[in-house]
């Protein structure tokens, strides 16, 4: 009998061992497969600080640097509230104002870029309330759908350009026809087909913008998105709802 529970124990043991040994291979995995992942859920472990609640720096910044961070978040934070009426989202944030500091936390040649809808990562080059409201816009819109409504890539982009504002990719928006591109083809709607598309012709970002501010346009502007995440929410597809607009005579 004691041997019997000397074996039930070591087999115990080691079934417990080796459980162990699985989530520490597992947890090493995500940091070094996915640096990004781990930094948002650990900035601290990748060298960052809190300069405010949910916004995370390097350490060591100057006064000047620091006040602007500040006024890019508030700016950023700013337009995706005014666009979306409220943010439902509360993203941390990961700044970084060196390149170092931005590939340790598993960035690339990208400006900023939203992390799995729950985080955005700003590099030196993205430090501008542009790029910053870009990506949270990513976060709060698919915030607001809770993850379970499916729409194309080129809508979640082309609007979170017209709620940055993007000079890049939309005229002022007192032109009486934003669009700086005219889409010539589908644009494209799953995310891998976005960052070939993306890739190779950089104006990707301004059709879609040209898209989406029409559509906005012809469909009550900031309400009527407020109106089509409630129906998205609601069940009802997106084709069925949002369709190409014409081009404006």
């Amino acid at each position: 009998m004691q041997a019997t529970r000397r074996r039930s124990r070591t087999i115990w043991t080691r079934a417990l061992a080796g459980l162990v040994a699985l989530l520490i291979a597992g947890t090493l995995g995500v940091v070094v497969a996915y640096p990004s992942v781990a930094a948002t859920t650990c900035p601290g472990c990748y060298g960052l600080t809190e300069l405010h609640p949910g916004v995370y720096t390097e350490q060591g910044l100057s006064d000047e640097q620091r006040a602007h961070v500040t006024r890019v978040v508030e700016t950023a934070r700013r337009r995706v509230s005014d666009f979306y009426g409220g943010q439902a989202g509360s993203p941390a944030l990961l700044i970084c104002l060196t390149e170092d500091c931005y590939q340790r936390i598993g960035g690339g040649k990208e400006r900023g870029i939203a992390v799995l809808n729950r985080a955005v990562m700003l590099s030196p080059r993205g430090l501008d309330p542009v790029i910053a409201s870009h990506e949270l816009s990513h976060v709060e819109l698919h915030e607001r759908l809770g993850g379970g409504s499916d729409i194309p890539q080129w809508f979640d982009e082309g609007l979170a350009v017209a709620v940055s504002n993007d000079p890049r990719y939309l005229a002022p928006e007192s032109a009486p026809d934003r669009c700086l591109t005219e889409p010539s083809e589908p644009l494209p709607v799953t995310l891998e087909d976005w960052l070939r598309a993306a890739g190779q012709d950089p104006a990707t970002y301004a059709k879609s913008a040209c898209q989406v501010s029409r559509w906005l346009d012809q469909n009550g502007d900031r309400a009527g998105l407020r109106t089509l995440i409630h129906r998205l929410n609601n069940g009802e597809p997106f084709t069925t709802m949002v369709k190409i607009p014409r081009q404006p005579r």
